[in-house]
């Protein structure tokens, strides 16, 4: 009984607390559960609870003490920004964090979802956390669509492994053509003699990877109707007079750096980009180590990828790379540089609204 006593005088306790203090809220979200902790940073962990999964269900509990509710936080991951976006249209100040620049606690350390609450919301009180920015609902849309390319190419290139593995499992011999997975190298495993059951499992194969092609070109219909749309045709023509940058280059920078006028210099690009080395400096010492790869990956493929275009298409970059490769004695590392100024230049290209003008050798 004098338990039961003690939580219900704490629970009173804070409910008090919740409506004269200022707080922060920390919430570890999952897939059907939020732990959520509130923090105060004179009195600490002022309550927590776990609640299934909605967004509604949150900003119901939370919205009798909004008056003194600072700031709600969360980590980035699978479940987007729906939550956000939902506290957002009801006057809460929310923001997704970067876990990338999440502090770590050194040494061994309980790890819990309960826990992982509690240190969001300290650390939001503390003004430590990173937000990452949220894209609208059509920005993120748009995202999609090109991202959808990228998941589908992947699937096409797992089909074709298996297919691989399928005939050498079975002592078959892979058809010319399959190297590069011609018309002719697939219709001649359409043909090959096989054993019933063989033939079954390799038409369904097939027949996935006919399915994924016939995607893939539907998408990219898509991607071309995006890119032309006038949200996006004027940038994204301008990001194409770089040599070397072509539509889907242009579109990927395009959707992954929304609203660039959010970045005041390259550092800022480079460090998003995850093409930044990484410093260490200490007196009278500074050394460069390898880049720092918490940014966004899939613009630094495309850049690296574009990057090797852009030296064949261009003298001025073709001779900032050869420069590199004569002082660091890496072709990897010279590229990797050359993909960092790359991404600056389409930054500043759509920021500035020109086109590229190559600089004099």
């Amino acid at each position: 009984m004098a338990k039961s006593l003690k939580t219900r005088s704490r629970r009173s306790l804070s409910r008090e607390l919740l409506k004269e203090k200022k707080f922060f809220v920390g919430v570890d979200v999952h897939k059907r559960s939020y732990h959520v902790s509130l923090w105060n940073e004179e009195h600490g962990l002022l309550g927590s609870w776990v609640q299934p999964s909605s967004p509604r269900l949150l900003i119901l509990k939370l919205e009798p003490f909004a008056a003194n509710l600072e700031r709600v936080v969360y980590e980035a991951g699978p479940t987007g920004f729906t939550l956000v976006r939902a506290l957002r249209s009801k006057g809460f100040s929310a923001d997704v964090i970067a876990p990338s620049k999440m502090l770590v606690v050194p040494g061994p350390d309980a790890k819990s979802d309960r826990i992982d609450s509690h240190r969001l919301a300290m650390y939001a009180a503390k003004n430590l956390l990173t937000a990452v920015h949220i894209p609208t609902e059509e920005q993120e849309g748009d995202r999609q669509i090109v991202r959808l390319r990228e998941q589908m190419t992947r699937k096409s290139r797992s089909i074709q492994q298996q297919i691989k593995s399928f005939l050498l499992m079975h002592g078959i011999d892979e058809p010319a053509g399959l190297a590069n997975w011609t018309k002719a190298g697939i219709a001649s495993l359409r043909q090959l003699h096989l054993s019933a059951q063989l033939r079954f499992c390799l038409d369904v194969m097939l027949d996935e990877f006919d399915h994924v092609k016939v995607q893939l070109v539907r998408i990219l219909k898509q991607i071309r109707q995006l890119a032309s749309e006038e949200r996006h045709r004027k940038t994204v023509d301008l990001l194409q007079t770089v040599p070397g940058v072509g539509l889907l280059t242009a579109i990927v920078f395009r959707t992954e750096l929304v609203n660039p006028q959010r970045f005041s210099d390259g550092g800022q690009i480079s460090r998003m980009i995850g093409l930044a080395p990484g410093i260490r400096e200490s007196g009278d010492t500074r050394r460069e180590g390898s880049i720092l790869r918490s940014g966004n990956a899939r613009l630094r493929w495309v850049l690296v990828e574009a990057a090797w275009r852009w030296v064949a298409g261009d003298l001025a970059a073709a001779k900032i790379y050869h420069r590199l490769v004569a002082n660091t004695g890496s072709a990897k590392k010279a590229i990797v540089a050359v993909a960092r100024r790359l991404g600056i230049v389409l930054w500043k290209i759509s920021i500035q609204q020109r086109e590229y003008t190559p600089q004099p050798t």
